[in-house]
């Protein structure tokens, strides 16, 4: 009826809606829930009397004994009542802010609702008006109250707002003008953290307005921010432990169209870590995430870079590891398990149907929006499971999204806070630089400091752009999108240990170089430390799926005070090709290397100004002068694949210029060109 299913997992059915995978979804809610699902005996007995799928007592069957789950038995499911949100530009660009260029493509909702999976009665829990519109509720673990944001109309931003489950006492808890406050969730001290656009930046590679991870009380009081990243963070789940799980979209020196995946981090924004998915081409997006109960599987959806937040339906476990096929044990529908790590940022695109917005009920029965036909955006609440039930059990009018169960549940423990909200820093270490899974080939010794690097968020944009990788504008590289700002270097110890202070509240991220300050790594992905917080790590991309080598004594770095930052050159700014760069080459180079001269023809070092960038860079990168992974691959690179290193001009200059003997560039000089490529 609805195609089939695919699990690389033991055991799990392979096709959809048979007698087969309705027995085994019924013996399985015995199994698990005995008296709860009294039954099972007579669902099974009326089962034997069909042979296939086909005919409407089969179909009749089927609804009735799923329907019967003893967590939806007599608890109304929530959902929104909506048309699907108007595609543009991202997965992430559905808040159609207001004076953003996107704001035309809002347009209005539905109700709040609830429905009897049973009876398909519904109920109205709260109506946005005419013109408005509703979006992102969760179900505090009491069960009895419901959070979520609501916009009134056009001309006004999505806002907080909370109503208890029986749809009395509508209370507004956000209310800036000017930006969104969307996907909101209950943590487990009774706060709610949201996504926001309070700290204005734009997406890097466009124009569009990004949201960052806020926190709140639970009447709307002490407002703060606890994410940091230069683009999106958002649908936020809590976890068994406590943690939040959230999508996080951010580049640096790497494709903008797959760098969206699966973080964690504690309640009061401490110790943000990658979970799943931040170095896998494809899918473009991984979205909607939440753990599955009693499970360390994760049900989530497999999305593109310019799509709609839809896609596929997937299950992880994240123990097989933190990328890639192996860790994927169940996806819907079947053909979307061919496309993991093909193509590109987009290849989800292809898939049908498409899911939205799921939650699990076990750990094999699941609630989803899914597409109703192949060629329509209406989507329905349908019942998924894990032997190969797939189920539509609430059509509405409009669309429906956001389903899950009004019920109590158990809630998380409440995780220790650990920043004090004071301090202008935290403090970071590392346990040995040398240990990682793409250092090959790096001798014990060769790292002599580690470079810590601020990625600045984007504030402006202009009408002209540069399309040297997407869209730049204002232009800012040959092909990645980022300014860099170096805030500091601090020394490696023999042990391949660090420790140091940086600025709290700052998006950085870190380069290991040797003793002539050449990259040996950079981070490629970035972090943030909260005020007063300790943050430590293992080695330079170290296998997160294996446990941390012993280590007997106390490292190198940690037996001292941490070190501080002194930024570069004497300061802390955006680095400046044309401040910091280009008077090397009019002191050095431009005698010989600039218009109407022989060696300027092979190479132009001169500053005249191009319609974007000045001379001297656009011959440097067009003529393969210096190596840069610029907008580079998803996929981790190994230690000295790219960089001054791997540069042209470097490897010139350093042994000698054969037709300019007496040119001589300091050490000082050296060293800027050599930061300069590789950041």
């Amino acid at each position: 009826m609805f195609g089939t299913i695919f699990s690389i997992g033991t055991g799990f059915a392979a096709e959809t809606n048979t007698p087969a995978t309705l027995k085994a979804a019924v013996q399985d809610l015995h199994a698990k829930y005995g008296d709860r699902y009294p039954l099972a005996e007579v669902f099974l007995s009326r089962l034997q009397k069909h042979e296939n799928q086909s005919g409407d007592d089969f179909k009749k069957l089927q609804r009735e004994a799923l329907a019967s789950h003893p967590l939806l038995e007599s608890r109304p499911v929530l959902f929104v009542e909506r048309p699907q949100y108007i595609y543009e530009h991202h997965n992430t660009e559905t808040m159609y802010q207001t004076g953003e260029h996107a704001a035309k493509k809002y347009r209005p909702g539905g109700p709040l609702k609830t429905v009897d999976l049973k009876t398909g009665k519904t109920r109205i829990i709260c109506d946005p008006g005419p013109h408005g519109h509703l979006r992102d509720p969760e179900v505090s673990t009491d069960g009895k109250r419901i959070v979520f944001s609501m916009r009134r109309k056009a001309n006004d931003d999505y806002h907080i707002f909370e109503i208890n489950h029986d749809g009395t006492n509508l209370r507004q808890l956000t209310s800036a003008t000017g930006v969104f406050d969307i996907d909101p969730c209950y943590l487990p001290d009774g706060s709610i953290i949201f996504t926001s656009s309070r700290e204005p930046k734009y997406c890097g590679c466009n124009r569009h307005i990004m949201g960052n991870l806020f926190k709140m009380e639970a009447d709307g009081a002490n407002i703060h921010q606890v994410g940091k990243s230069t683009l999106f963070e958002g649908h936020s789940s809590v976890m068994p432990d406590g943690r939040v799980l959230y999508d996080r979209w951010e580049y640096v020196d790497r494709n903008f169209g797959d760098a969206q995946g699966l973080w964690t981090m504690n309640p009061d924004g401490t110790n943000h870590a990658v979970y799943w998915g931040n170095n896998t081409p494809s899918p473009g997006g991984v979205i909607d995430a939440r753990i599955i109960p009693k499970s360390n599987h994760c049900l989530c959806i497999f999305t593109s870079c310019h799509d709609l937040p839809w896609g596929a339906l997937a299950v992880i476990d994240r123990n097989r590891g933190v990328d890639g096929k192996q860790s994927v044990v169940h996806i819907w529908p079947k053909s979307a398990f061919k496309l993991i790590g093909k193509g590109n940022f987009d290849t989800f695109k292809r898939v049908s149907p498409k899911y939205e917005d799921p939650f699990p009920l076990s750990d094999t029965t699941f609630l989803v929006s899914r597409q109703i036909g192949l060629n329509n955006k209406k989507m329905g609440i349908f019942l998924v499971d894990t032997f190969g039930n797939e189920l539509l059990m609430h059509e509405g009018k409009l669309g429906c999204y956001d389903p899950m169960p009004i019920k109590a549940s158990k809630p998380a423990p409440v995780r220790p806070v650990r920043r004090n909200y004071t301090d202008s820093h935290g403090t970071f270490y590392v346990q040995n630089v040398n240990i990682g899974t793409h250092m090959q080939g790096v001798k014990p010794g060769e790292a002599r400091y580690l470079r810590i690097v601020e990625s600045p968020e984007k504030r402006n944009w202009t009408k002209s752009g540069w399309g040297g990788q997407g869209l730049q504008a204002p232009a800012m590289n040959w092909l990645n999108f980022e300014n860099k700002r170096i805030l500091g270097t601090v020394p490696i110890e023999k042990d391949g240990s660090a420790h140091f202070e940086c600025p709290s509240d700052t998006f950085v991220f870190f380069q290991i170089l040797d003793k002539n300050k050449m990259m040996i790594h950079s981070m490629r992905s970035g972090t943030i430390i909260q005020s007063g917080e300790t943050q430590g790590c293992v080695g330079c991309h170290e296998n997160r799926t294996e446990s941390i080598p012993t280590q007997y004594t106390t490292s190198l770095a940690l037996r001292r005070a941490p070190s501080k930052l002194t930024g570069w050159r004497g300061r802390v700014e955006n680095f400046s090709y044309q401040r910091d760069i280009q008077p090397i080459f009019d002191r050095h180079c431009v005698s010989c290397h600039d218009y109407k001269k022989p060696a300027g023809e092979r190479l132009n070092l001169s500053r005249d100004r191009t319609v974007v960038f000045n001379t001297s860079y656009t011959d440097l990168w067009s003529g393969g002068y210096i190596s840069v992974v610029g907008a580079g691959p998803a996929s981790i690179q190994q230690a000295r694949s790219w960089g001054s290193s791997k540069s042209k001009l470097i490897s010139v200059l350093q042994a000698g210029h054969q037709d300019h003997t007496d040119v001589r560039l300091s050490s000082g000089e050296m060293e800027r060109l050599i930061t300069w490529i590789d950041l």
